[in-house]
């Protein structure tokens, strides 16, 4: 997987840096289908001043879609953590479509109740 870090409002980051390439690599054990090649991650943080919290927004970039998910937060742990666990969601929602899951899916039968219970 290529990851893109960009910062916009504050210098680079160790720690958005270390925190970000840890969850790519956790995203990287859903996506072991697709050339690591093929798969991109860009993440931009802002930091907003005024309101003093930061801003990640993460696309991921794959052969049969482009996710997208963003988080503000005041501390960079959840600012990073939510919006990787949002793009696990998809990832999994995304790769059941592929596989047409819905399509399979058991329809639920209607229990009827006994004519006498009245």
């Amino acid at each position: 997987m290529k990851i893109n870090l960009s910062f916009r409002g504050l210098d680079a980051h160790a720690g958005f840096e270390r925190l970000v390439t840890r969850h790519c690599g956790k995203l990287e054990k859903l996506l072991t289908a697709y050339d690591p090649d093929l798969v991109q991650c860009h993440a931009a943080v802002e930091f907003h001043q005024k309101k003093n919290r930061y801003i990640l927004s993460v696309n991921l970039v794959l052969p049969t879609a482009t996710l997208h998910a963003t988080h503000a937060a005041r501390d960079v742990q959840s600012t990073v953590a939510r919006p990787f666990r949002e793009l696990e969601g998809q990832i999994k929602k995304h790769k059941a479509k592929l596989r047409h899951e819905h399509e399979w899916k058991r329809k639920r039968g209607r229990t009827l109740a006994p004519s006498g219970a009245f």
